[in-house]
């Protein structure tokens, strides 16, 4: 009489939970280790390598810099008929290191205006609490600056030897290790108004006369942004889009526009450009101005007023009735 086994297949061997290799163990449990494997490898490319699941790049955090469109360390100056929309800030150099602007000083004493500033115009030597509100701007523009260099996993390196001369680049992380050069016609970047662009560049951004930097799709300059550890350099009309976080300093020449903010660790020189808030901000008030009090002879005015007033109706009321018409004296 032949084996069970050989006569009709178990149930066990059917239905493939026998390892017919070896019997005693289960066969479900291997496949149960292979699955649980496989669910921990494919959590761990979600949410150990965000970007590699293809998550895009978060906005950088600019904290309160993101008050100012212009921001220096050292210097900030202009020549020419500069037209500014936002605050522009200096700290920890005086405000004595803002030229050109023809700056007049609030009777607080805690931040100035310019006919060139559609905005305030702070310093750290201003009365409090400015020194303390430009030392955070500061120190949140160098965060913003550090965040953005330590960007991970880039989506592109030493794309085309740095010159991206009538170039696009897709939304995403884009590193070089030296200069990056923009000349005319210029630039293009494509895409919505949720995709984000971060431009590392260990050396210099060149952008040259004539050059344009466009933006398509909906893509908005707020969204772009160019760390930049050597000079910035935008030459005569130009016209840039985006955040620029330079470690040194900022140069514009005639003509050049910048819708974004130029935010550097030095200097930012200026020479009849404008530079405008990006689209979709607001600019806000930094330096509430406190309320005016009167003076104690302005309080002398006002009683003096409410003295004559009340009179007055005294002497209208006195004549109702009469058909006389009251005559006020002196």
């Amino acid at each position: 009489m032949k084996n069970r086994i050989e006569d009709t297949p178990s149930q066990e061997l059917i239905t493939g939970t026998i390892n017919t290799l070896d019997p005693r163990r289960p066969l479900g449990m291997k496949r149960t280790n292979l699955i649980l494997m496989a669910i921990f490898l494919v959590s761990s490319v979600f949410f150990i390598h965000p970007v590699m699941a293809g998550f895009p790049e978060a906005p950088v955090n600019l904290g309160s810099a993101g008050d100012f469109v212009i921001l220096g360390k050292t210097a900030i100056t202009t020549t020419g008929g500069t037209n500014i929309l936002g605050n522009i800030g200096i700290s920890p150099a005086a405000a004595s290191f803002m030229t050109g602007f023809a700056l007049i000083l609030d009777s607080s004493n805690q931040f100035a205006t310019s006919f060139l500033v559609d905005g305030q115009v702070l310093a750290a030597t201003y009365a409090p609490p400015t020194p303390t509100l430009m030392t955070t701007a500061i120190s949140d523009m160098e965060t913003a600056y550090t965040n953005a260099a330590g960007r991970t996993l880039p989506d592109s390196t030493e794309f085309n030897g740095g010159d991206l001369t009538n170039q696009s680049r897709p939304a995403g992380l884009h590193k070089w290790g030296g200069d990056v050069l923009i000349n005319s016609p210029g630039f293009t970047l494509t895409g919505s108004s949720t995709d984000v662009w971060i431009f590392q560049i260990a050396g210099k951004l060149t952008v040259n006369s004539g050059a344009i930097v466009t933006l398509a799709g909906g893509a908005l300059a707020k969204n772009v942004f160019w760390q930049v550890a050597d000079t910035v350099f935008l030459g005569t009309t130009v016209q840039m889009k985006g955040i620029i976080l330079a470690q040194t300093n900022i140069e514009m020449l005639n003509g050049a526009v910048l819708d974004g903010r130029a935010l550097a660790q030095t200097a930012v020189t200026l020479d009849n450009n404008d530079i405008n808030t990006p689209a979709g901000e607001e600019v806000v008030q930094v330096v509430v101005p406190p309320e005016t009090v009167p003076t104690l002879s302005e309080w002398g005015i006002i009683g003096l007023i409410v003295v004559l007033g009340v009179a007055a109706a005294s002497r209208v009321r006195k004549f109702q009735g009469t058909g006389i018409s009251p005559t006020l004296s002196a």
